[in-house]
């Protein structure tokens, strides 16, 4: 005989526990040089070095973030999957040092051909979210690798439980969730309690005028990075 009454005490427990998880004190480092990148993140009060475990090189998160993520890759561990950080905080510079080697090697021949190439799957200096040093790469770097074998029960895991950590998927499929911007990335995962107030701050006080320092960059207002680009995010996401 089912029981019809555990199913909502189990809900209010989970509701609970999200609620605490997402319990992040409001970021009181909100500024136009920190949303668009400008600052050294290695030096940073508010940043921590990802363990070498855990991660394939020296990398950096917010705190809160690094915090939510060991919480996020004890149970994945415990229900044995691997979660590793292959790329976390990128200040302006490293995003041009990205974007100004993609642009040299691209064999399009027009810029905004170069851009729309590369907007595929890096953003632009000033507009990337990994500047706020609340998302996170993981594992790899193909949407295939997610598809089977062992990505496939990686992606299945960070699907199911990530959201009651505060991750979600910023990058979904686009002909789901009717967004713009950027291809899917199942490698990339946002930490919401966080990324939400940076993506207000954003959408309040950068223009695409105001992008600017790279090659490409005047093409920022014909593109509209802000709305396609910065805001081109999954329903969940805006919906937060």
């Amino acid at each position: 005989m089912v029981n019809c009454q555990a199913e909502p005490e189990k809900a209010m427990v989970d509701e609970t526990e999200t609620q605490a998880i997402n319990q992040v004190s409001f970021p009181e480092n909100r500024s136009v040089e920190f949303v668009t990148g400008q600052f050294e993140f290695e030096d940073h009060p508010d940043f921590v070095r990802v363990a070498d475990s855990l991660s394939d090189k020296e990398i950096y998160l917010q705190k809160p973030t690094y915090e939510a993520f060991l919480d996020m890759a004890a149970h994945a561990e415990a229900d044995g999957v691997e979660l590793i950080v292959i790329s976390g905080t990128r200040n302006f510079m490293v995003q041009k040092f990205i974007w100004d080697r993609k642009w040299e090697n691209s064999e399009e021949e027009t810029g905004m051909a170069k851009a729309r190439d590369i907007l595929l799957y890096s953003s632009m200096p000033m507009t990337s979210r990994h500047h706020w040093g609340t998302d996170i790469d993981l594992n790899n770097l193909t949407n295939s690798w997610f598809k089977e074998g062992e990505g496939k029960i990686v992606y299945d895991w960070l699907t199911t439980h990530a959201n009651d950590y505060g991750f979600y998927q910023p990058y979904t499929d686009k002909s789901l969730n009717g967004r713009n911007g950027y291809e899917e990335e199942r490698w990339h995962w946002t930490y919401m309690p966080l990324a939400d107030h940076y993506l207000e701050f954003y959408n309040q006080n950068i223009t695409n005028e105001d992008i600017t320092g790279f090659e490409g960059s005047d093409l920022a207002p014909q593109i509209d990075m802000v709305a396609n680009y910065v805001n081109g995010v999954s329903v969940k996401v805006k919906n937060y």
